[in-house]
């Protein structure tokens, strides 16, 4: 069930810089509460109220929306704890999705990390801005953020997001940690779609920064 019948807008809204040259996009990918929180979704990180996004059935518009992201995208930027969280759990699994996420290139923000153990690992230890920044000049497809949310605020203040994929589920848990935390600057957003997936109230919506 479609919520609102948006305006269709070109699949790189931000993909050029001032000389023309295409770039490419930080896409933000998330499962929320309805109250922010982004914290355990699945439940491995031992979260006393981690596990809630299991408890909806998203249906196959939502597995659509998160094949849909995966496969128009060629790495993963990750801080370190989702990184380790990855890298222990997706490479034993078979199948399209995790062939893909394992076949790609991932970037992970770290200075404690001395190489990665997830294939195709490159570990950014400074500069984490100017890095991230000279990513997008490089050729290729979108970057995905997922979890991370110490990364997530890094690139935000830098201006460095380009969209925001948010699946948000209908639950409120009234604590743990949030996407969009207390110190985050006021940040003008467009929403591009919005879909309700799945029989249990799950939305799928997506966002754009509003810039000058």
């Amino acid at each position: 069930m479609r919520i609102k019948q948006f305006e269709k807008q070109p699949s790189r809204p931000w993909g050029s810089n001032k000389r023309g040259k295409k770039m490419r996009n930080i896409v933000v990918t998330e499962f929320i509460t309805l109250d922010g929180v982004m914290e355990d979704p699945g439940g491995a990180e031992k979260f006393e109220r981690g596990g809630w996004a299991f408890k909806f059935n998203r249906g196959p518009e939502g597995d659509n929306f998160k094949m849909d992201e995966i496969m128009t995208s060629d790495a993963m930027l990750l801080g370190r704890k989702t990184y380790e969280g990855f890298a222990s759990a997706w490479p034993s699994r078979t199948g399209e999705f995790a062939d893909k996420m394992n076949g790609m290139q991932k970037y992970v923000v770290s200075t404690t990390l001395d190489h990665g153990t997830w294939n195709n690992t490159t570990v950014i230890r400074s500069n984490v801005a100017a890095e991230v920044a000279n990513l997008k000049t490089m050729p290729g497809m979108d970057i995905l953020v997922a979890g991370s949310a110490q990364l997530v605020n890094t690139l935000m203040e830098h201006d460095l997001v380009d969209i925001y994929r948010l699946m948000v589920y209908p639950v409120v848990l009234g604590k743990g940690k949030r996407l969009f935390n207390n110190g985050n600057a006021d940040h003008a957003l467009r929403l591009v779609d919005a879909k309700a997936v799945g029989e249990e109230g799950v939305l799928t919506l997506i966002y754009q920064p509003v810039r000058k």
